[in-house]
């Protein structure tokens, strides 16, 4: 037991839990109590400073942990958000309609203003064609599509209030020179950065297939007049004319040597794709 004699000097070595039973005491005098009162408070000082004035800290308890807040589910991203609801649910639809491997690039939104009677269309241009997309007023959609190999012209007239998108489309036979007029579509007061950015896909692939449909075509039509044989391998070397000469007849290769040869001359860019598919319907209808 602490007496008066002991004072303050004895109390320096007692443990908090001590001090706080001898606090509780009523037998000590009030001398004695007084001295435990005044150690407590100048402890409790030392640990308000040390903590930086942490109260919890600083009367050795345990800070309760704050309440946890709610979840908050993680916003979609600009890619997959538009802010509009209505759009972002015809452009989940659009996305189905994908086939696998091809990937939305651009797309443009009708506005409001130029929808007032139907609903809003959407345009847009992936990796392999060009897609029309009108919801219906009463659910479903009507898709219209354009492969890029068709495309013949996209034209684009900006406005005040919108853009309109004009897509030109060819009617494509088995061959190049049969090629004709197709369809035309129009497709007005659509958003106009959004719309550029379709246009500018469009004008890409169009100069690119109208290269290819333009060797393809020269290729069909040489074909059809007999000024040069697709596909005829013609001899490599003397001994090669010198067999077929003494056979009578004229010196070819095996239709699956032909084939070979002309993927190996596409293989190292020799010809053209359209050359190529050229070279193999030539070799396939002589079998």
């Amino acid at each position: 037991m602490v007496t008066d004699d002991d004072g303050a000097a004895s109390l320096g070595n007692k443990s908090d839990a001590e001090l706080a039973a001898l606090e509780k005491d009523g037998t000590i005098s009030a001398k004695l109590w007084a001295a435990v009162e005044a150690e407590r408070a100048r402890r409790a000082a030392t640990r308000r400073a040390d903590v930086g004035g942490d109260p919890a800290a600083a009367t050795g308890r345990a800070r309760p942990a704050p309440p946890m807040a709610p979840a908050i589910p993680a916003a979609p991203s600009a890619a997959e958000s538009t802010g509009d609801y209505r759009i972002d649910d015809a452009l989940r639809q659009l996305r189905g309609v994908l086939v696998p491997g091809e990937t939305l690039d651009a797309y443009a939104v009708q506005r409001r203003l130029f929808a007032l009677t139907h609903r809003r269309v959407i345009v847009a241009a992936t990796s392999g064609r060009f897609i029309s997309f009108a919801r219906g007023l009463f659910g479903g959609f009507t898709l219209g599509d354009v492969r890029w190999q068709d495309l013949r012209d996209a034209n684009l007239r900006a406005g005040i209030f919108g853009a309109d998108l004009m897509v030109s489309s060819l009617t494509t036979e088995d061959l190049a020179s049969s090629e004709g007029d197709g369809r035309r579509a129009v497709f007005v007061g659509l958003d106009k950065e959004q719309a550029q950015s379709v246009y500018r896909l469009c004008q890409a692939q169009e100069q690119a297939w109208r290269e290819k449909r333009r060797v393809r075509d020269l290729d069909e039509l040489r074909a059809r007049s007999g000024g040069i044989s697709i596909g005829a391998a013609p001899a490599s070397s003397g001994a090669a004319t010198a067999g077929a000469s003494a056979s009578g007849g004229v010196a070819t290769d095996p239709p699956a040597a032909r084939l070979r040869r002309a993927k190996e001359m596409l293989d190292a860019g020799l010809i053209t794709d359209a050359e190529y598919e050229s070279i193999k319907a030539r070799v396939v209808d002589g079998l």
